[in-house]
């Protein structure tokens, strides 16, 4: 109660050595809108509801992070379900809804995935519904009823019919069943409000489309050999059990996003790379716009207003449950204010540009609407001061009336109090009047030495309340005069202002629309903003798209981390297009950047792929469908597979999946076992994807067996082309300005046709500092393997291992006590082990 008594509405005042006095009011400051909304981001969950019937899919998923459910018009999948397969490995949902009816497909699907316990990211929880739950014509009703705060509510039934009609495939039957089924699950799972009244529903904040048509295929593998995603532990040891951080990764040194939202969204531009010509083109063109001399101002202004675009969808979440904190007002307030500089910005901006067209277009003047209100109705420093709503003065007169008398409230307690005291006992030094919100005005009196028993609290004309840090409470007449003359100030401005923060609320949602609006282009322009950065740091170029391509074509192609990484970096050409030289063998010696050359054609193609500037002169991309590739095991005890079986599996996923359209990339296949099984496997495969002839995937192969070529396992033809990585000894008749003196090899690291004759692997192992006499006793070895020569102990060696024997032996028959009469020398030879052939010298 002492907390009470400095409410807010009192006051205080001395009167001398006997003080008549009111309570004072003592707040905290609210943390500010930033820290609040880093501290109340919630850990996002994706809720997947999937129907599969006659060989089509029907897909919903409902994400907490947005508070929308988006979904995926019927598509057809093949038995395998690849495509549903592609969807729970990007969004990773934490439950997975589906009817208990179902075909064999999809019980095996859902088998197979209930028993990988060890599955990266974890495994969803599945959830079967009675098949009564997917009914067309409820789901339909489901949809219809639902109470969406992005519908105003002024819209009859039939308005909101059509409106859903225009989001909603009706027509798209699974997708409808799915919808429904999700919406059952939601209600009876009660996502997100789970310790809410029972009358508060699931927030649904819209509908989003989403489709996986003309995406090329990437599994995780690739993503984490080709280090486009990297995820490493925060050093932070405050934010270690928060997460893990992005390492040195192609997301990781493009991600210059300012809002948390393009961040999202770059991640999902690269979680879907894309074969849509016009969608790549469109990100292109603003990022060459960007790039231009003269728009470097106009892109610096635009990245800065990003910082100010929040989680928009977290407030409008809390607003839909009555959860509005005071930061969200001011947080709203920036955002919509930071939207409206956005579209004056892309007014004056080439309107031929889509993006710019639809900001300029689509942020309508309902975020004026929003901000005007905000801006007028809301005090955001008196809200932060006492931590709750509260309204500019002039909004509500009778608001400002309470006010008023709330404020001039100390005084008159003070004069309330005066009156009090003299009619008091002279033995009470002082007294106040307090005002305590839901209790009313009371008299406060110090608790004086003979006040021990409750019998003592007991003064007559006053009636005792309760005794608080030694002062005890008391109502008095004119105490009671008050409550019937002022009221509870305090609560009834709370309580109109709370009515006026409804109201408030009501119009933003009701504008809820635009504001998704508002979060998708500035994401997007976020994006585009990041990429046009780092193309202009890093000196990328403009890739090209070339439909009847096939394949990719790269002029002096770099490796976009590695070049940031060494000191100087040579850049390569590649080129896999038409009928000739499809695969590609690739030799060298050990640690010429075979394996850096593969990537770099795979990070190249993958960002033209996501609509970003290359790391190259120039580059054409062609039609490519899917990336694979071989380059790297990630090894996990986990998955109980050994590194052999692990390079198999993905050597297989690419001969059972790649098509005339993909690109392959093999770097030393088969060191795994045995040099000859490897060698075969590798030829069979090889040899498997020759014999398609004209539907040969596009395939880069690195390999150490320079037999695969010396034994002629490979048959000829145009389909092969041979690489190299070729080496130069100072010696040879060339001008090279990196020559030293000696018989060092010195690398160009540029390919070029041919084969490689050797791996030099003495020389990388003299690199990696092991001992001069190991290494030449290796090459020798070696060379004896290779000339089928027998291979004969090194003689130095295997003198002086006789000679430690020996020593050995001599040292202990010294010890013996040749006058012992148990002594026997036959018995102590017999214990002593010497070769048969030694020899003392």
């Amino acid at each position: 109660m002492a907390s009470c008594a400095e409410s807010p509405g009192a006051a205080t005042q001395g009167l001398g050595p006997r003080v008549a006095s009111a309570g004072c009011p003592s707040l905290d400051p609210a943390p500010g809108p930033e820290e609040a909304e880093d501290g109340d981001e919630e850990p996002a969950e994706v809720h997947l509801c999937v129907l599969w019937n006659s060989g089509h899919l029907g897909i919903a998923y409902y994400d907490t992070s947005d508070s929308a459910i988006h979904f995926m018009p019927d598509a057809p999948d093949q038995e395998s379900l690849k495509l549903l397969q592609r969807v729970l490995d990007e969004i990773n949902p934490r439950s997975l809804v589906t009817s208990a009816k179902q075909d064999e497909n999809m019980t095996h699907f859902l088998g197979k995935l209930a028993s990988q316990e060890h599955r990266e990211p974890k495994k969803p929880e599945i959830i079967l519904l009675p098949s009564v739950d997917f009914g067309l014509e409820i789901s339909k009703q489901r949809l219809l009823s639902g109470n969406y705060s992005f519908i105003p509510e002024s819209m009859t039934a039939t308005e909101k019919i059509l409106f859903l009609s225009s989001i909603i495939p009706f027509n798209c039957l699974l997708t409808v069943r799915a919808l429904g089924g999700l919406l059952k699950f939601l209600g009876r799972r009660r996502v997100g409000v789970e310790l809410e009244d029972y009358n508060v529903s699931v927030p649904i904040l819209g509908f989003k489309k989403f489709v996986l048509t003309h995406l090329v295929s990437i599994d995780q593998e690739t993503y984490s050999v080709l280090q486009i995603f990297k995820s490493e532990s925060h050093p932070s040891v405050y934010k270690v059990a928060s997460g893990l951080k992005e390492g040195l990764s192609l997301f990781g040194i493009l991600n210059r996003c300012r809002c948390k939202w393009g961040e999202k969204l770059l991640r999902l531009w690269f979680t879907r790379p894309t074969q849509d010509l016009e969608e790549l083109s469109s990100r292109l063109d603003v990022i060459e716009f960007f790039l231009l001399p003269q728009n470097l101002d106009i892109a610096q202004m635009l990245h800065r207003l990003m910082s100010h675009i929040k989680n928009v969808p977290l407030i409008l979440k809390r607003m839909k449950l009555s959860h509005t904190k005071v930061s969200d007002w001011q947080v709203l307030y920036k955002t919509v204010y930071s939207a409206l500089g956005l579209r004056d910005a892309c007014r004056s901006l080439p309107q031929s540009i889509r993006l710019f067209r639809d900001i300029a277009q689509e942020f309508s003047d309902d975020l004026h609407h929003i901000a005007s209100l905000i801006g007028k109705v809301v005090d955001f420093e008196g809200s932060l001061a006492e931590n709750r709503f509260t309204v500019l003065p002039n909004i509500d007169p009778e608001i400002d009336e309470k006010k008023r008398r709330l404020t001039g409230l100390p005084s008159f307690l003070t004069e309330v109090a005066r009156k009090e005291l003299e009619n008091l006992d002279s033995r009470v030094p002082s007294c106040s009047v307090i005002y305590i919100p839901l209790i009313g005005f009371l008299l406060s009196i110090p608790r004086l030495p003979f006040m021990v028993e409750a019998s003592d609290f007991e003064i007559e004309g006053l009636d005792f309340m309760f005794l608080s840090e030694e002062k005890l409470h008391y109502r008095s007449t004119r105490t009671k005069e008050l409550d019937a003359l002022l009221g509870d100030l305090h609560c009834e401005i709370r309580d109109q202002e709370t009515l006026l923060m409804h109201q408030l609320q009501c119009q933003v949602l009701a504008r809820a629309a635009v504001l998704a609006r508002v979060l998708d282009l500035a994401s997007r322009l976020d994006v585009l903003l990041a990429l046009a950065s780092a193309a202009r740091d890093y000196g990328y170029s403009r890739p090209c798209y070339c439909p009847r391509l096939h394949g990719v074509r790269i002029q002096n192609g770099r490796h976009p981390l590695m070049e940031l990484c060494a000191r100087t970096f040579v850049p390569n050409s590649a080129e896999c297009s038409g009928d000739t030289g499809r695969v590609k063998i690739i030799t060298g010696p050990n640690s010429s950047g075979k394996s850096i050359y593969l990537k770099q054609v795979g990070l190249i193609t993958f960002m033209a792929l996501v609509g970003s500037f290359v790391p190259a002169e120039q580059a054409e991309i062609g039609a490519v469908d899917a990336i694979f590739t071989r380059i790297h095991s990630c090894e996990s005890i986990s998955l109980g597979l050994s590194t052999f079986m692990i390079d198999l599996n993905q050597v297989a996923k690419a001969v059972n999946n790649a098509t005339k359209q993909s690109l392959v990339l093999i770097d030393e296949f088969g060191k795994g076992t045995n040099t000859l099984d490897g060698l075969s496997l590798l030829a069979a495969v090889i040899r498997h994807w020759l014999a398609l002839g004209p539907t040969c995937p596009h395939i880069f192969v690195a390999t150490n067996f320079l037999s695969l070529v010396q034994l002629q396992l490979l048959p000829q033809g145009p389909l092969v082309q041979y690489l190299v990585r070729k080496p130069r000894w100072p010696w040879e008749s060339r001008t090279m300005e990196t020559c030293e003196e000696g018989d060092d090899l010195v690398f160009f690291y540029q390919v070029c046709e041919g084969v490689a004759c050797a791996s030099h692997a003495s020389h990388t192992a003299t690199q990696a500092g092991l001992p001069d006499k190991l290494v030449a006793r290796a090459k020798e070895v070696s060379d004896l393997v290779r000339s089928g020569k027998p291979i004969k102990p090194v003689k130095e060696l295997q003198k002086q291992n006789q000679m430690e024997k020996c020593q050995i032996l001599v040292d202990r028959f010294l010890q013996l006590d040749l006058e012992d009469p148990s002594l026997d020398l036959d018995i102590f030879m017999s214990q002593e082990v010497l070769p048969a052939a030694t020899t003392i010298p």
